[in-house]
């Protein structure tokens, strides 16, 4: 059976940079240090990116864009990744970006630490297996 292609999008807090359909594949740079690659069937997956290249591959050929640290989610509408800022020059200034930012900054703090405490949770239920047995 063949598995549908990814839906891939690049979000920062003031524009889509990336909005590709029938993607195959997906490799990006964590920051635990390693690299990562997504294919289509991939288990769902929420993880923080480095400033890295951002690879992917679809009907047009490879490509590849210099993204910033940000926040990678998979399920199965696909891979999204947030980012706090453009990679290139704003075409706007001010003060409603630099709100933005700090809007998304502080999202991406919170979402974080969800993260870990949900983490730390399931660890957790797997001790409680354990002592059971």
């Amino acid at each position: 059976m063949a598995r549908e292609p990814l839906h891939l999008t690049v979000l920062t807090p003031v524009e889509t940079l990336v909005e590709a359909a029938d993607v195959q594949s997906v490799q990006v740079q964590l920051t635990d240090g390693g690299g990562i690659g997504i294919y289509p069937g991939h288990a769902p997956l929420l993880a923080e990116t480095i400033a890295a290249p951002l690879r992917y591959t679809d009907d047009a050929g490879e490509h590849s864009v210099d993204l910033e640290a940000g926040i990678l989610q998979v399920d199965q509408t696909g891979v999204t990744l947030l980012i706090g800022h453009q990679t290139r020059p704003a075409s706007t200034g001010g003060t409603a970006q630099a709100s933005e930012q700090a809007r998304f900054d502080r999202l991406a703090r919170k979402l974080v630490v969800e993260l870990k405490t949900q983490f730390e949770d399931i660890l957790d239920l797997g001790d409680e297996d354990r002592d059971a047995d």
